[in-house]
């Protein structure tokens, strides 16, 4: 059957003997990365069966533009395929090559956003470890939005994080993500070059923080904070405070029990005087 053709029941595609269509770059049969069950219900469902017939790659930009509104694998408590997987699927299916790739990741702006994300997520799914690496990273500052609808709900997220768990996790949007040797591996095997952060290195920037962290230590001496020579001087002065200090509370002990002892003569002194009259009256 010529190749420019379609058929209306696309379950060839499925066959568990295989695909007529190519493996991917990775070496994998596009027909089959993602698991049995999801695929039955993409190609059940409704969005499918409309949106997704007869489609190519440029219609792919209007699919996602029209009808693609947050990322997601399968939603609902019927477990529905979103149309972001059914898209991923159809791209399965047709097999772009990078050059498509590439002018689906360009597209810039809110409009696009979810274009790119989609592309990124094929990537994942079809290119060797060393060319996932090299065509997400550079996308880890992307700062737009994206709504991931979940189960029981929708949240915020970015692309940036969609990115990162692509790069990172083993299941994304309903889909077991094929193992991907750690970028630490390929680039000890030379086949990446270690990454640079937009921040710059990372050692210089923990030596700047650890000179102005010792810069201000010292300046706050200065400010008011005991330092050095003026820590010892204080110290010192505090200590003859104190002595000074205990001192004064001793001489005022002092004067305190003198004053008891005085007023306690005075009290004797009267009551024995109290006395004496007392008597001169009684014998008058």
């Amino acid at each position: 059957m010529p190749s420019d053709t379609h058929r209306a029941d696309e379950r060839r595609f499925l066959d568990e003997r295989g695909s007529s269509a190519s493996l991917a770059p990775n070496g994998l049969n596009p027909a089959t990365i993602m698991e049995k069950a999801v695929r039955e219900r993409i190609v059940d469902s409704y969005f499918w069966k409309e949106q997704c017939f007869g489609v190519n790659e440029a219609d792919i930009v209007d699919r996602v533009v029209d009808h693609v509104s947050f990322i997601a694998g399968t939603y609902g408590d019927t477990q529905k395929p979103s149309p972001f997987l059914c898209l991923a699927f159809k791209l399965l299916q047709l097999g772009p090559d990078d050059s498509i790739i590439d002018t689906y990741l360009s597209y810039g702006g809110e409009k696009f956003k979810y274009l790119r994300a989609l592309a990124c997520f094929y990537v994942r799914l079809t290119r060797k470890a060393e060319n996932v690496f090299g065509i997400l990273e550079p996308f880890l500052e992307d700062k737009r939005k994206l709504r991931r609808r979940l189960r029981n709900g929708v949240k915020l997220t970015y692309v940036d994080e969609f990115v990162d768990e692509l790069l990172t996790k083993d299941r994304v949007c309903a889909t077991s993500l094929w193992q991907m040797p750690k970028r630490e591996i390929l680039e000890d095997l030379d086949l990446l070059e270690p990454r640079v952060s937009p921040l710059g290195d990372i050692e210089d920037l923990l030596d700047e923080e650890e000179g102005e962290g010792e810069g201000e230590g010292e300046g706050e001496g200065v400010n008011g904070v005991e330092s050095g020579d003026d820590a010892s001087e204080n110290e010192r002065r505090g200590r003859s405070g104190s002595a000074d200090g205990s001192e004064r509370d001793r001489r005022s002990s002092r004067g305190r029990s003198l004053s008891r002892n005085g007023m306690d003569v005075d009290r004797n002194g009267r009551s024995d005087r109290s006395r004496s009259v007392s008597r001169r009256r009684s014998d008058s």
